[in-house]
């Protein structure tokens, strides 16, 4: 049997036995590099693949938090702004639930998937060969199989169940600025959808390094909005008041899911106790900030 030109190319059997030309795998079908055959994606994710797709669901999930947070205008927990995260909790638990029971095996709560064995796997259109530099084979396909589509899904879900819930709580707590939210998630949703198409597989491999850097960098925006920037009012206003002790809690909860996504917890015992270093950040803009008061150097 003559080998497929290419890195994805495949022969499938026909009705008849035989086998076709090289093209393209199906969908959910990933060619062995040895017989060169599309066969059936048997792999279950591993451990990483789970933490890129939460990672791709907490990133839907801030952003609902963010703008319920900025067009709610509250600086302290109410019951209808608290309803209104909780709804949006629910709302992005739903769609996730749903996306893994739509996703093959259909109505079960398993995944079966292509191993992901290189940045170009996600990017076959970029692949498709041309032997002896004549006709061009056609071979573009979901080498990553459901990691590619599951996140399309759960976006569209997101946005419909987000459609069908919260107009309802909207128009009874806050109806006039919770609105702005779901405006808001039409917008930021499509360019969410738009990203993950182009730069997808980039942040496959690089979500665990931009989850820890952007928590540092945001927990500092956090403690730089304070007016006063003296230790013991840092540590006063952090303490005291329940919004900001949410606030400093999830951002370490996102450094302790970098640093998790980073280490695999390959050795769990060592993995383990560098989480003890997550709240490090927060001290360190603390103890640190009067030496960054720019009246210092004038």
């Amino acid at each position: 049997m003559l080998p497929c030109p290419g890195w994805y190319c495949g022969r499938q059997y026909l009705p008849n036995g035989s086998l076709s030309e090289c093209g393209s795998c199906p969908r959910g079908f990933r060619r062995n590099d040895t017989t060169f055959i599309c066969e059936p994606c048997t792999d279950s994710p591993t451990f990483y693949d789970w933490l890129y797709l939460g990672f791709m669901v907490l990133l839907v999930q801030i952003l609902h938090w963010f703008f319920i947070d900025m067009v709610s205008m509250r600086r302290s927990f109410k019951k209808d702004v608290l309803i209104l995260h909780l709804t949006a909790l629910v709302e992005v638990v739903i769609s996730g639930l749903l996306s893994v029971l739509f996703t093959h095996p259909f109505g079960e709560f398993q995944v079966r998937n292509c191993r992901v064995r290189s940045l170009a796997d996600w990017y076959t259109l970029l692949h498709n060969p041309a032997p002896d530099y004549e006709k061009r084979v056609h071979c573009t396909q979901e080498a990553v199989y459901p990691l590619y589509t599951l996140v399309f899904i759960f976006y569209a879900l997101t946005l419909i169940v987000m459609l069908l819930i919260r107009p309802w709580v909207c128009r009874k707590y806050l109806p006039r600025q919770s609105k702005m939210s779901i405006y808001a998630a039409m917008y930021y949703i499509p360019i969410l959808v738009v990203v993950h198409a182009l730069i997808g597989g980039l942040l496959y491999y690089a979500f665990p390094i931009l989850v820890v850097i952007l928590s540092v960098i945001s927990c500092a925006y956090h403690f730089a909005l304070k007016i006063n920037q003296s230790i013991p009012s840092l540590i006063i206003t952090t303490v005291v008041d329940p919004r900001n002790v949410v606030i400093l809690v999830g951002h370490w909860c996102l450094h302790a899911y970098g640093l998790i996504s980073i280490t695999q917890l390959s050795d769990p015992t060592f993995h383990s106790l560098l989480l003890l270093l997550v709240p490090l950040p927060a001290f360190f803009y603390i103890f640190t900030a009067r030496f960054t008061d720019p009246t210092i150097f004038t």
